[in-house]
């Protein structure tokens, strides 16, 4: 059974008042473990349809979804958020951090219901931000940082329980050039200094860049898969 994602005849529909709107058609899409992928598409293509299916927030209407070797079609309720708070990690457009907690404190947060003492909680939440390179900013609460140092605390507590795969949901759309650089480039670290398998549903083509391979959505259906001959990450983060 493979560690990276497949999706097979996967179908996916909606209601919208009397009207059926069927997101995603028969589609059938493999991606290899410790790959980068892009997801690009026009709006309604079903992009951010397929990441909710892959974490395992939502489930097809038919097909098979299977990610890092777990087929998610046996899976309900407990079991399911069981596994994916062991093996996904969640990056959003807007940070999604709680304002009066510190950053050691949001990257925390996903280990709260582990085995884990409060004292190796704290520990791996400061590895994660050093990992990010903002172990100086521990104590500091969102608000006293910058759109980008927010958006690589939120990364910092993706990867807080070391998931194999990180979903990132336009993880630069609300940032200026040089901080969407500085966390791409520390996305596509993640995925070849650590082996994260990475997919992102991103609109623009100079984040798309970053990735190995970038996914082409259209109407529900796979208009293919394209090479990228990817940058090198820059250097040490700011």
């Amino acid at each position: 059974m493979s560690d990276g994602i497949q999706l097979q005849d996967v179908t996916k529909t909606y209601q919208r008042g009397g009207e059926e709107l069927r997101v995603l058609d028969q589609l059938d899409l493999s991606m290899e473990a410790g790959h980068f992928y892009a997801l690009m598409g026009p709006s309604g293509s079903g992009k951010t349809t397929l990441l909710n299916l892959v974490g395992g927030l939502d489930l097809p209407d038919s097909g098979s979804v299977q990610v890092a070797g777990q087929n998610l079609g046996g899976l309900r309720g407990a079991a399911l958020s069981a596994w994916r708070a062991r093996s996904v990690g969640f990056v959003f457009q807007g940070f999604n951090l709680i304002p009066v907690l510190s950053a050691l404190e949001n990257v925390a947060l996903p280990l709260a219901l582990t085995p884990l003492s409060r004292k190796e909680q704290q520990q791996h939440a400061l590895a994660a931000l050093e990992l990010v390179g903002l172990a100086d900013r521990a104590k500091h609460r969102p608000g006293q940082l910058s759109g980008g140092q927010e958006q690589r605390v939120a990364i910092a507590r993706a990867i807080v329980t070391d998931p194999k795969v990180l979903l990132c949901d336009e993880p630069t759309g609300d940032l200026d050039r040089e901080s969407a650089d500085q966390v791409l480039g520390l996305l596509q670290r993640l995925n070849r200094e650590m082996n994260k398998t990475l997919l992102m549903v991103t609109h623009d083509p100079s984040a798309a860049a970053r990735a190995q391979r970038i996914v082409h959505l259209d109407k529900g259906r796979l208009g293919g898969v394209e090479e990228v001959q990817t940058q090198d990450p820059p250097g040490a983060l700011a």
